[in-house]
């Protein structure tokens, strides 16, 4: 579905259903999810995109979940700066928890950069500019909590990671 928001410019905002109950935006070169969990009637944000990607993240979930636009937490698959670019004004301005890995940490509370990329890991032109794009930490400490070990993941009953 494609849908106009109408700001201080237009943006557009594309998603597409991945399965029953997922569904899943392209932005720029980044993908990230919405997942509603019919246990508990409430939805996460898989992956906050990039730093632009603020108005385009609270349109689709407006559209999608209205009136609770809010998701229960946000899950990140890792922190890399096209995962996390709109991962603080989001978790602060919904106030909801942030799960992730706990070797994901240290990138998450704002003590260290992400370790340098491989520009020759997966070839192609992304891979050959990676040494272009940003690593410098997020920090959201006072949301971060840490997946759990034995792969639950709190806020999705039943599913694993």
């Amino acid at each position: 579905m494609k849908i106009k928001v109408t700001n201080e410019k237009d943006v557009y905002v594309n998603w597409f259903n991945v399965a029953p109950g997922v569904w899943g935006m392209k932005d720029t070169f980044v993908n990230l999810y919405m997942i509603h969990s019919p246990a508990d009637n409430k939805w996460v944000l898989v992956d906050a995109g990039l730093k632009w990607s603020v108005p385009k993240i609270k349109k689709m979930a407006e559209h999608l979940f209205w009136p609770d636009v809010r998701p229960s937490a946000i899950l990140l698959t890792h922190g890399h700066f096209d995962h996390v670019g709109s991962l603080e004004k989001l978790s602060k301005e919904w106030e909801v928890p942030v799960y992730a890995h706990k070797l994901e940490k240290p990138y998450l509370t704002g003590q260290s950069a992400y370790p340098p990329p491989d520009p020759t890991v997966g070839g192609g032109a992304m891979a050959t500019i990676s040494f272009l794009y940003p690593r410098g930490p997020v920090n959201v400490e006072d949301k971060f909590h840490p997946l759990p070990e034995d792969g639950s993941i709190p806020v999705l009953p039943g599913w694993k990671y």
